[in-house]
């Protein structure tokens, strides 16, 4: 099969972007298919650029510079729409993006028009998924347990910081409401540091959520075509499951399947399920969970475009299923194949 593996682009999670795209095309080579890479802002990867990665390590301990990224894009041309893969060259498309335009539906609805299957889900669930408080709305239109936030404005007056601490109560987490990988989030244990918080949250978004902290255990499950995968937790060294807890080895215990009891297992899996279809998601998806001192679960997000990397959860997830990552890289080509024979 010929498949174009699409990485990299501008958004903060560039890094991760490039290690998932790298590995998902070696594993798809060793499976016999004919790989090509594409950086969506430089263009066509050749194999020997694709080693340098490789040798260089792409993640760091810290997401790359606003400055550094808004530099590259202003380098790029329209990029992202010069370098996709011609429709006669390639069978499907798979998404190795992160962030931005990459996951939150444009590139999809791009790739819809050009009548490129892809992997993941369509435009409209990617932008769903990307955008925090929209879908925190679904969720609870579908019965999936979320914790209470309210929307911060740019400028922030005393009287909202007040009624936010008020309402939330205190720790809060502040966070972009379409970023990923933790980047610009901060968690906020007293109220003279909420305006900060919030002021660094929009360094990376337009728009900036205030939830309620749940203290408890940090849960995982990925979703594959029609089948939960087996619930992860994650033990961060830090106090939350940052960006630096996430891509450097070492930085966090990943248990799989976890130490949960069978009820809270099928109550996560359950959950899990009802929010993949909340926001109209297909192919694979991974939903994250915060598990109360009282076993409630209550969802924080869903990640439509999962990473792929040495350290990510979706492939150790398949693989306490018996999935290998080879073959599931290849199940989720299969899945976007189905996908776009049922358009």
């Amino acid at each position: 099969m010929r498949i174009t593996v699409l990485m990299g682009g501008t958004s903060a999670e560039r890094d991760v972007s490039l290690a998932t795209g790298l590995r998902v095309a070696e594993a798809l080579r060793s499976r016999g298919h004919q790989v090509s890479t594409v950086d969506t802002v430089r263009g066509s990867l050749s194999v020997e650029e694709e080693a340098n990665l490789l040798a260089a390590g792409t993640v760091k301990t810290a997401p790359p510079s606003s400055e550094s990224l808004a530099r590259m894009g202003r380098a790029a041309l329209p990029a992202t729409v010069r370098v996709l893969p011609n429709p006669t060259d390639t069978d499907v498309a798979f998404l190795a993006l992160h962030g931005g335009s990459g996951e939150d539906g444009t590139i999809q609805a791009i790739l819809d028009l050009a009548g490129i299957p892809y992997t993941g889900s369509g435009h409209l669930g990617s932008a769903l998924a990307m955008d925090k408080d929209l879908s925190k709305h679904l969720f609870r239109a579908e019965g999936v347990t979320t914790a209470d936030w309210v929307m911060a404005p740019r400028e922030p007056s005393p009287e909202f910081l007040a009624r936010a601490v008020e309402t939330l109560g205190l720790p809060v987490i502040v966070k972009p409401s379409k970023q990923g990988s933790t980047v610009g989030l901060s968690v906020v244990k007293e109220a003279g540091a909420l305006a900060p918080a919030i002021a660094e949250a929009f360094r990376h978004d337009d728009e900036v959520m205030v939830e309620a902290f749940v203290a408890g255990r940090e849960l995982t499950v990925g979703i594959l075509g029609d089948e939960a995968l087996p619930v992860g937790e994650i033990i961060p060294k830090h106090e939350i499951y940052d960006y630096e807890c996430k891509y450097t080895a070492g930085m966090a215990v990943e248990v799989f399947p976890a130490d949960i009891t069978d009820a809270q297992r099928e109550t996560a899996q359950e959950q899990a399920r009802r929010a993949f279809q909340a926001l109209k998601l297909r192919g694979y998806a991974r939903i994250d969970f915060r598990m109360s001192e009282a076993g409630e679960m209550f969802c924080l997000e869903a990640n439509t475009l999962p990473g792929m990397t040495a350290t990510s959860l979706i492939p150790q997830a398949a693989a306490a299923a018996g999935i290998d990552f080879p073959i599931l890289c290849e199940r989720i080509v299969e899945l976007a194949l189905e996908a776009y024979g049922k358009r």
